[in-house]
Formats: C-alpha cells, structure tokens, sequence
C-alpha cells in the first residue's frame, strides 16, 4: 500500500503525466522535453529521475545523449500493465484538448528537425534504406546556397532574437533587423557579439512603422513574423516601402489552420493565412510577379509553411520602352 501511494502521488503531478504521455509515442532526451514542455531542463530531468525511479521509464544512450522511453513494465504483459491501461483511457480522452494538441505539434517539430539533421537524408523508397552521412544538414545547405546570392542589403523584419538575422549576415552586405522587443534585440545583440557578426544593425520598431527610410534596402523577410502583426496589410505594405525599385519582399509563414492553442501559448494573433490571403496582401502593397507555395509540410502535421514572394515594382523610368531602331535590310 505505501508503494501505491507513493505511485499514485508520483502521478497526480501535470508535468509527468504531459511526460509519459510524449514517451509513449517517441523515445526523447532531455532537451527535447524541455523544447517541447516548456519547463527549466532541471525540473524535466528532476521529473524523469522520479519517474525512473518509479520504474515508469527506462533510459539508454545513443549518439552521446541519454534517451528516455516508456518502460516495457507499462506495456502489455508487464507488472505495471493495469495501470497503463487506465493511463492510455485518460490521455486518449484529452487527445483533442488544447494542451495537448500543443504538445504533440511541437513533439512532430522536433522530430522532424532530428531527422532533418541526422538521418532523413536517404532514399524514399525504404527498400534502398537511409543514407547516412555525417555533417549533412539543411543548415549547411541554407548556407551553401546563401553564398551564391550577391552581397545585398537585407532587412529582418520581426527578427526575434537574430537566428535567422545572423545566418542572413553570413551572405548579405548588410543587415538591419527589427524588432518591438527590447528585451528581444538585447539578447540578439548579445548573439550577434558571441559569434562576432558585425555586419547588422538592431533597431526597435513596429511592422506597422518601420524605423527605416523608403527605398533603404534590397529586399525584405518577414519569417513567421506576420502572424503577430496587429495589420498584416500594413506590415506587408511597409515591408514593399523600405524595399528599392525591382528590389524583393519574402513571407515565410503558416497557412492558415485551427490550432487555436497558439493564440495563448505562444501569442499568435492570426491563425496564418490562406494562399489566396497571403496573395491579395502582396499586390495590394503594390508587389508584382507574386508566387505563393508550399515551403514545407509533414503527412499528419497541422502545420504548413508558405513562401511568398513579390517584387517592387521598377521606377517609372526604368519602365519606359527604349526607342526602337529603324530595321536596315540587312537586318
């Protein structure tokens, strides 16, 4: 009696419960929970050590990383069976409650961003298996192609704290990046010094009214930033302002979707936009030659990314038809 009590304590606790629940789809280690839950790595790795203890998880190591899973003793046929039944009646029931939803699209994210970086480089078809090759990622990719584009001016728009900022810097002549935050931009200025980029320049303000002058640069980005605009319109319209005739304005953001829990948990005011929304708000800033598509999507994820892309248009005279020349025979 006093082991169940002890048990049934060790289960009346939201963050293990949100735990199990993870490791009984996948097997993660300590930084991934932390990405996924939200809590300090310490409370996650205190968390698992109790459940280890418990005997409700078991842990391996693989690739330099301690992994955790469920314990086979949850599993049919172990002691811990009966209890796991009754576990997996409960979390089946709260699958579709906000909480969850939330757990499980971040759960997917960090899956994919494993295999991305380790091991979803091989084939499609299975019967050839995985290639593996050490060191291939779509961060070294990103970068290999960035070091083709010529050395442009680049604003960041709704830079957070610089990650995407830094690797544009790594290609780009220059680059300004924004941000409301204050807090945000320290943090980022703080990165940019850590890794000795000296190429950007931090400046707070609005998407709405941007703190930089018509024509200042050669293309705009606007990374899952336009979902946290207050007017997305005007931030797109800003976006072509600061842009130079024929220069570039990215989108990269979500299709529209009905995971609502985004709103509260990580402060999203629009639920992305739908391909033809995304569209009308690049002309309607005067943007041409306007494509939207798919930029990435997993079978079963609720979440899509869509690339815009619109140009500015060219000065008027730069449009002006060159006077033709009068055709000789030989011509």
């Amino acid at each position: 009696m006093k082991h169940l009590s002890s048990l049934y304590r060790l289960l009346g606790d939201d963050a293990r419960l949100r735990l199990l629940r993870l490791l009984a789809v996948e097997r993660l280690n300590v930084t991934e929970l932390t990405e996924i839950l939200g809590i300090a790595q310490s409370g996650v790795s205190r968390h698992l050590g109790l459940l280890k203890e418990a005997g409700l998880v078991t842990e391996s190591r693989d690739g330099g990383y301690a992994y955790y899973r469920l314990s086979p003793d949850l599993e049919a046929g172990g002691s811990l069976a009966s209890l796991w039944s009754l576990l997996r009646s409960q979390f089946a029931e709260v699958a579709t409650s906000g909480p969850a939803r939330a757990d499980d699209a971040q759960l997917r994210e960090v899956v994919r961003i494993r295999r991305e970086t380790i091991e979803g480089h091989g084939s499609a078809d299975a019967s050839e298996g995985r290639q593996f090759v050490p060191g291939r990622s779509w961060a070294a990719w990103a970068r290999a192609l960035g070091s083709l584009l010529p050395p442009l001016e680049v604003a960041d728009l709704g830079c957070g704290e610089g990650f995407l900022t830094l690797e544009v810097a790594r290609w780009a002549r220059r680059v300004v990046a924004v941000d409301r935050s204050d807090r945000v931009l320290q943090r980022a200025r703080a990165l940019a010094r850590r890794r000795r980029v000296t190429n950007v320049s931090w400046k707070r303000g609005e998407l709405d009214q941007l703190p930089l002058t018509d024509s200042a640069v050669d293309a705009a980005i606007l990374s899952q930033a336009l979902h946290h605009a207050d007017d997305p319109g005007r931030a797109v319209a800003e976006a072509a302002r600061i842009v130079r005739p024929s220069g570039r304005v990215l989108v990269v953001d979500l299709r529209a979707h009905d995971q609502q829990w985004v709103q509260e948990r990580l402060g999203d005011r629009w639920l992305g936009f739908t391909d033809a929304k995304l569209a009308e708000l690049m002309r309607g800033s005067g943007l041409t030659g306007v494509t939207v598509q798919v930029g990435a999507h997993l079978s079963g994820d609720p979440f899509t990314v869509l690339l815009a892309s619109g140009v500015r248009a060219p000065a008027q005279a730069a449009r002006r038809p060159a006077r033709r020349r009068k055709a000789t025979p030989a011509a």
